[in-house]
């Protein structure tokens, strides 16, 4: 047996041709330029040509005039994506807005107070005896929801007053729509979104402060009623009638699944972009791909899709920078 020839076979096998980019990193040589630096990323491999992509296809969305449906979970708000998700609401960059509950009532909060830069490894017992609670590695004083709480019920009051006087009862998205407008605060999410009519949808309501002041609020209000169902079908009629939609997901969780399901009615999202962490071997649809969203018609079969694994606190300012501020 010709034992080298059937080694030099295994190995040295001639490859067919290869199609596409080259892979090339930035060249460091030419200096620095932070607009090149980050196109460079496209030809990179890896997850960094997979932000690219995603770029690529937010472009479009934005060249196209596409209904954007932005979604984000709480710990965005938390965060100084807050800042940056301001920023499109105030200047109408996208059509529609789905969070989680922490993603309304902590905009507000911060409108009270400051949100400090801390430790994740700060022990939770000395920071439970000063009322400090811990959100990775940002401390938020518990002042913020007692002042959360005392802007609230004036609202809530008189949203009962009128349930009892006419029979109204308000939607979740006509609840921040009305918060936006009592904050009267630029540096609010919300506000922007009142100001310019940009819907904002939570079907997490109650889970987390906001669901906390409403409970309170029932002690002494008991039939006091939210309507769940207006907004459902709302979303979902708004859709419908889209002509072409994209869909940002940042993270996953309730408010993927809301933008992605509304995107069913009408077959499917033209566009998608995930970020989050999520390794799909769970099967949670938080974590999935879009391809196994393509499988329930909620993003369409010939759509443009990516998902980037990444930490959106880094990747979503730089996507912003690149295809909403230009």
């Amino acid at each position: 047996m010709d034992t080298e020839k059937i080694a030099r076979e295994n190995i040295f096998r001639k490859s067919a041709d290869v199609e596409g980019i080259p892979i090339r990193g930035y060249d460091f040589d030419n200096g620095v330029n932070y607009e090149k630096l980050i196109d460079s990323l496209a030809s990179t491999g890896f997850q960094a040509s997979h932000f690219a992509k995603a770029v690529e296809i937010i472009n479009k969305m934005v060249k196209e005039d596409v209904t954007i449906y932005l979604g984000y979970t709480s710990n965005l708000v938390t965060s100084g994506l807050r800042d940056i998700i301001r920023y499109l609401a105030k200047h109408k960059k996208v059509h529609v807005i789905v969070t989680t509950a922490g993603g309304i009532e902590e905009d507000f909060v911060k409108c009270f107070i400051d949100f400090k830069l801390g430790k994740f490894s700060a022990s939770g017992e000395l920071l439970r005896k000063e009322s400090i609670n811990r959100a990775g590695n940002i401390f938020i004083s518990n002042d913020g929801y007692c002042r959360f709480e005392d802007f609230i019920n004036p609202i809530l009051e008189r949203l009962y007053k009128k349930q009892k006087e006419d029979g109204t009862i308000i939607s979740v998205s006509g609840l921040i729509k009305e918060l936006g407008k009592e904050i009267n605060n630029e540096k609010s999410i919300y506000y922007w979104c009142w100001k310019n009519n940009i819907d904002v949808y939570c079907p997490a309501i109650t889970d987390g402060s906001l669901g906390d002041m409403i409970h309170f609020f029932k002690y002494n209000h008991p039939d006091f009623k939210i309507d769940v169902s207006d907004d459902i079908h709302k979303l979902n009629e708004y859709t419908i009638t889209r002509k072409k939609t994209g869909i940002i997901l940042l993270g996953g969780g309730v408010m993927k699944h809301h933008i992605c399901n509304t995107n069913m009615m009408r077959n499917g999202a033209d566009y998608s972009v995930y970020i989050n962490t999520g390794e799909e071997w769970d099967g949670a649809d938080s974590n999935a791909r879009p391809d196994e969203a393509v499988s329930w018609g909620k993003i369409t079969e010939n759509g443009e899709s990516v998902k980037v694994f990444g930490d959106a606190t880094i990747l979503f300012p730089l996507i912003v920078a690149k295809c909403f501020v230009k």
